[in-house]
């Protein structure tokens, strides 16, 4: 999984895709790879052209950049950026200038801090092995978190007996499962609140250089295409530093709907 050697490099000719060529440039050459360019002119292009491209090129990183969203696109559509990480059966870094660089110049790749945000389900197994791959390599610190969502608070007003049993069998199951993970040399975190503002919080509080996140993805309400979650999706436009964005052979979870209670009903 790593080092990465074939980088794919979508090209849209934008400012800010400078930079997600730089990142291409710097892991090509720390694991003696290549750049491969991906020119995006055609507005029409989408996720699924760009993934086939990364298996057809044996792609092992796609680096790409995030662009503003009007009001419209936010209520209605995801950007390009979005459509790749859902799509893409490789690791996706997404740049979002300005943010914490870690690319000295175009060669040197300088890590200190790595934050990688697991929930221990499939999704966020190969996002932790890549992590540890990655802090290794590079003499970082690694750091994970898990966040407990704050619906759990809001189900436990609404249903006492049912609701608080599960928040606190999930309380004591978080610290146990993270506690294993601490003994792997790693530093652990446990917070509750909104997921990616939880993860962006601390991202920022450690000064991390590079967030690390399973992309498990939904299927489309509207259509055979894939999803990102709303907060992978508000994690990778929100932080203060790049995201790698890590599948995990397709994983498909429900909608959150569906999923809260599945938990709820276990």
């Amino acid at each position: 999984m790593f080092p990465f050697r074939n980088i794919l490099f979508p090209n849209d000719s934008s400012v800010n895709a400078q930079a997600a060529l730089q990142y291409a440039t710097a892991f090509a050459r720390h694991g003696h790879g290549r750049v491969v360019l991906f020119n995006v002119q055609d507005a029409k292009t989408g996720g699924n052209e760009i993934a086939q491209s990364a298996i057809d090129h044996d792609v092992d990183l796609i680096t790409v950049e995030l662009r503003d969203r009007n009001l419209l696109n936010r209520a209605f559509g995801s950007s390009l950026a979005e459509d790749i990480i859902a799509e893409s059966p490789c690791a996706v870094l997404a740049v979002r200038p300005p943010q914490r660089d870690f690319v000295d110049g175009e060669t040197e790749i300088q890590l200190k801090r790595v934050l990688v945000a697991t929930n221990f389900r499939p999704s966020s197994v190969a996002a932790t092995q890549l992590a540890t791959q990655i802090a290794n390599q590079f003499g970082a610190e690694l750091h994970a978190v898990y966040v407990i969502g704050d619906y759990f608070e809001q189900i436990s007003v609404m249903f006492p007996e049912g609701g608080l049993a599960a928040l606190t069998r999930l309380r004591s199951y978080v610290q146990e499962r993270m506690a294993h993970l601490a003994r792997g040399g790693g530093k652990t975190h446990i917070t509750e609140g909104r997921p990616y503002q939880e993860i962006v919080k601390l991202a920022d509080t450690l000064q991390a250089d590079l967030i690390v996140i399973g992309t498990a993805v939904h299927g489309s309400l509207f259509g055979s295409s894939h999803v990102l979650g709303s907060e992978i999706e508000r994690v990778i436009r929100n932080a203060p530093c790049p995201v790698l964005c890590v599948p995990a052979a397709r994983v498909l979870t429900p909608l959150p709907a569906l999923e809260l209670a599945a938990d709820l009903s276990g």
